[in-house]
């Protein structure tokens, strides 16, 4: 017998507590999750884990990058009992992070290229390679690609609010 669960945040009278499957949930569970496609959960991106979550294959607490906070918010979606994100999976960074290639270091290798989920980096062979900070995740994979340690994750520059 399919299991429901209601999410006592929800106030929109629809369907979505409905986590045996459906579009529906996976869509509310995938905005749950951060979007960094980093892989630290298992899988090869924030959506194939939240089809995961919503067919009942995994636990809440495989997200690294949503922290604590994000598996509450999975918990009270899902209709589980909360705990914190399991750290063997990796630390959860609270501020964002945006990777930035070292020019003067940068061999034109693309293997950072490669190795980006969100295609947030462009660059040529033998070409120096720059990141599209809006694009970038700040999920990390591009430094374990990078044969000389020319990228360096660092603090979003700031935005301006033009009236």
């Amino acid at each position: 017998m399919p299991t429901k669960a209601r999410s006592r945040a929800c106030r929109c009278g629809d369907r979505a507590g409905d986590v045996t499957g459906g579009a529906d949930i996976v869509e509310r569970i995938d905005r749950l999750l951060p979007q960094t496609q980093c892989g630290q959960c298992g899988f090869d991106g924030c959506r194939p884990y939240a089809e995961a979550l919503a067919a009942g294959e995994v636990d809440i607490d495989r997200c690294p990058p949503g922290g604590d906070a994000g598996a509450r918010a999975l918990a009270l979606l899902l209709g589980r009992a909360p705990r914190p994100y399991d750290r063997a999976r990796g630390a959860h960074h609270p501020a964002p992070a945006v990777a930035l290639v070292v020019e003067a270091d940068c061999i034109g290798c693309t293997k950072c290229i490669q190795a980006c989920p969100v295609d947030a980096i462009i660059g040529g062979a033998k070409a120096m390679h720059t990141v599209l900070e809006p694009l970038c995740t700040g999920c990390e994979l591009c430094l374990p690609a990078c044969p000389v340690d020319c990228i360096v994750m660092t603090a979003p520059a700031p935005t301006t609010d033009l009236p």
